[in-house]
């Protein structure tokens, strides 16, 4: 069985960084291979993931490194429309050389943003970029987690083609909801096909019929429901990854719930670690 790669999408505030880096952790503690992507132009997985804040800060991402773009694609940025660009760049080398060790066996990769109008931008760094994420090799033992930037534009650059699942981060509100119904129908578009609800920030019963209530009325299935937790809150304001500030809390509980779900949806769980003892 191949390696899985995990979208996290949904609108600005939802929590899909803490969620994409506490999945990450948790699925380096079973023994995978986990590579973390930041495509989010915010980047700050890298916290989330527990990397010390002096070392984040520091991080370049692949989207301004000029001489790899220049290098890769044969045209430097800022110069597309002199001329063509390699469509294809060569991207398999660049997760082990430009990837920076997390803890739990996690490998983070920053790409960055690419700061040109359109949604369908075809300049050299978005060919990287979108490269990179497409044609991610993956092993037995390999998950990749990609922390995509709120909203849907990633969608019309394909950035997001070639994942085989979306996690949609909802908070009980309706524009999360809208958020990812339109996701869902331009993942479709893409051929990704399976696609799920993480109800996130749920107070109370009220919020937790509302979120399946609208997960029912937009087609959607939901797999989790992570409670508001005011300790993620408090691990932010210290900048610390909330699986060592708190990890027990009633979140990070069910981050570890939904990590189960979804090894055990696949059946990916039981074949990684059959074969891992042959």
């Amino acid at each position: 069985m191949k390696g899985l790669k995990i979208a996290i999408v949904g609108k600005g505030g939802v929590g899909k960084t803490t969620i994409a880096g506490t999945l990450a952790r948790l699925f380096g503690r079973d023994g995978y291979n986990v590579l973390a992507v930041d495509a989010d132009p915010n980047t700050n997985l890298a916290i989330t993931l527990g990397i010390p804040e002096d070392i984040a800060e520091r991080i370049k991402p692949i989207a301004e490194n000029m001489d790899l773009i220049k290098e890769r694609t044969g045209t430097p940025v800022g110069g597309w429309g002199l001329g063509a660009f390699v469509l294809n760049p060569k991207v398999d080398d660049i997760a082990d050389k430009f990837g920076i060790t997390a803890p739990d066996n996690v490998k983070l990769l920053v790409m960055g943003t690419v700061k040109a109008s359109g949604s369908g931008c075809m300049c050299p760094a978005n060919a990287l970029l979108r490269a990179l994420l497409q044609y991610l090799i993956l092993g037995r033992k390999d998950i990749v987690i990609l922390d995509m930037e709120a909203g849907l534009e990633h969608f019309g650059r394909g950035t997001a083609k070639g994942v085989d699942v979306m996690l949609g981060i909802a908070t009980p509100s309706a524009k999360a909801f809208l958020t990812l119904k339109r996701a869902h129908e331009l993942a479709l578009e893409l051929g990704v096909k399976k696609f799920y609800v993480v109800a996130n920030m749920v107070r109370n019963e009220e919020d937790a019929e509302y979120v399946k209530q609208m997960s029912k009325e937009l087609n959607l299935e939901l797999i989790e429901l992570i409670p508001f937790d005011r300790s993620l809150m408090e691990a932010d304001v210290r900048s610390i990854s909330p699986l060592d500030y708190n990890p027990n809390s009633p979140a990070i509980l069910s981050i570890k719930r939904l990590k189960g779900k979804m090894l055990n949806m696949w059946g990916y769980y039981v074949d990684i670690n059959r074969k891992a003892h042959d």
